[in-house]
């Protein structure tokens, strides 16, 4: 990992850590495999912190453009599957 999670420095020192696990789960659902219910909940959590859904998709963006990987698809397969795990193609 060669490149920097997007946050928010007004953030309190927790929620750029929720944030920054977040990120990490959604790295993890390409990589490897992540807790389905694990990753809704940090999804939930995220959107406590950025309620806006134009500053999510801001964020989404960054974090595609530093790291290759997109955020949506991994939340939408985790609202829309039964299953305990997800693991992005």
């Amino acid at each position: 990992m060669n490149y920097h999670y997007p946050f928010d420095e007004t953030w309190s020192k927790q929620e750029i850590i929720d944030v920054v696990h977040f990120f990490n789960l959604i790295e993890n659902a390409y990589e490897k495999q992540v807790k389905r219910n694990v990753l809704l909940a940090a999804y939930r959590r995220f959107k406590v912190i950025v309620p806006s859904k134009s500053e999510e998709k801001t964020y989404f963006a960054t974090f595609e453009r530093a790291s290759g990987y997109k955020c949506y698809p991994v939340v939408k397969q985790a609202r829309n599957t039964e299953g305990k795990f997800i693991k992005m193609k």
